[in-house]
């Protein structure tokens, strides 16, 4: 007997095609890596930016110009959604390399973590669904970065920050690492 669920295994094989899936949901489905790095001093306090405008985020991260704009004064965690057949540690890696313009540093990760929701700036849209990949490390304050990508980057006390101060529902990917935020 075949079973009648569908199950989120995404191919074309006609093997399986009667319980896989060959569409996305219609809110969509993003598989995207973020890089937390704490503080060597201060444990709460994660990397985070703020994204200029002028850089391309289309081209670092999936982020369309209207999404940039309506998020381009809020603190944001370095992150991209996956390249198509990038693994998640080849974009963790990427992230750090184009938009904190940092050498190779060790990672930990990823923690996997699964989000649906509605999209804050959409709430009556359906749920759109996120699979992440969270990757950690440290760095010493005075090594912090300078990059085009931001417009500012800086260590944020996570225990400090609002969550109307943080971009994207990074605020629920910080949560989800086990940081608090106000």
């Amino acid at each position: 007997m075949t079973t009648d669920r569908r199950f989120c295994r995404f191919n074309r094989s006609p093997e399986t095609a009667a319980f896989s899936m060959n569409e996305v949901p219609p809110e969509g489905l993003c598989l995207s890596a973020f890089v937390l790095l704490t503080s060597t001093t201060r444990p709460t306090a994660v990397l985070m930016g703020r994204m200029d405008p002028k850089a391309p985020w289309d081209h670092l991260g999936a982020l369309d110009p209207s999404r940039v704009e309506a998020h381009r004064h809020a603190w944001m965690l370095p992150s991209s959604h996956l390249i198509f057949r990038e693994s998640p540690q080849e974009a963790a890696e990427r992230v750090v390399r184009e938009q904190l313009t940092l050498p190779k540093l060790p990672l930990e990760g990823p923690q996997v973590v699964s989000e649906v929701y509605a999209p804050r700036r959409f709430p009556d849209r359906p749920a759109h669904w996120d699979l992440e990949f969270l990757f950690r490390g440290t760095l010493e304050e005075s090594r912090r970065p300078t990059s085009p990508a931001w417009s500012a980057l800086e260590f944020v006390d996570t225990r400090k920050v609002r969550r109307e101060e943080i971009a994207r529902s990074h605020e629920d990917v910080l949560a989800s690492a086990g940081f608090t935020v106000s």
